[in-house]
């Protein structure tokens, strides 16, 4: 079964509250209001948990004599489950800034060769991570960063979810509950109960399929 798209997320919100459905988010401006919710109840469920599906691997391919990378498309809301030297066969370790600093200061011993270690370095103009490896990569590494990433707000009302749509559409539904008052119908605590419970219930599955992601390496 294909998951939701945003137009269907926006319409079994706007069937709850009783309202006509649309054909696209922006019919109306309550509609384009619901849509606000989805992509705020968005963002809250993806930060509760490490969903898989948002799972991706990002590439680095390095340069000669060049440290610092962009990780395009990454933003700065990921979380980083491993990071990995494919032609040397190991991971690398994540370093604190002041020890890179260190080491980059160290001009008479700063060592040119496969990376193994990494540390994030402020953002590019587009808002993505940029990121500095050590030592200092003296040809061509194909670096993968093994990560957990958030899709990007919902604008076109065919773009499909990645996550659980139900706890999605229950905290839209509370939030817009909230918004506009109770209407006789259920009220927003309930609804705010109904979210919690089934965001719960989908973490709990989650975590019996994946028990891997429940282990982090330190950084």
């Amino acid at each position: 079964m294909a998951n939701k798209t945003y137009l269907e997320l926006v319409n079994e919100t706007l069937v709850r509250l009783r309202e006509p459905e649309v054909t696209a988010v922006t019919d109306n401006a309550y509609s384009k209001l619901i849509g606000r919710f989805i992509n705020d109840a968005k963002r809250q469920v993806e930060d509760s948990y490490t969903w898989n599906a948002l799972s991706e691997t990002l590439t680095v391919t390095t340069s000669a004599n060049l440290f610092n990378y962009v990780l395009t498309g990454i933003g700065q809301r990921f979380k980083v489950i491993d990071v990995i030297n494919s032609e040397s066969d190991w991971f690398l370790n994540y370093e604190t800034t002041r020890k890179m600093d260190e080491l980059f200061l160290n001009s008479g011993t700063v060592l040119v060769g496969a990376p193994d270690r990494y540390n994030f370095n402020g953002v590019d103009s587009n808002g993505d991570t940029q990121v500095d490896l050590y030592p200092i990569p003296d040809g061509v590494y194909n670096i993968y960063f093994n990560v957990i990433k958030p899709q990007a707000e919902f604008t076109a009302s065919s773009t499909q979810i990645k996550i659980p749509a139900e706890p999605v559409i229950f905290l839209a539904y509370a939030k817009a509950l909230n918004e506009r008052g109770e209407d006789n119908g259920i009220n927003s605590v309930e609804a705010y109960e109904l979210y919690r419970q089934s965001l719960s219930d989908h973490i709990a599955a989650e975590a019996n399929r994946y028990p891997e992601e429940l282990i982090w390496g330190s950084i």
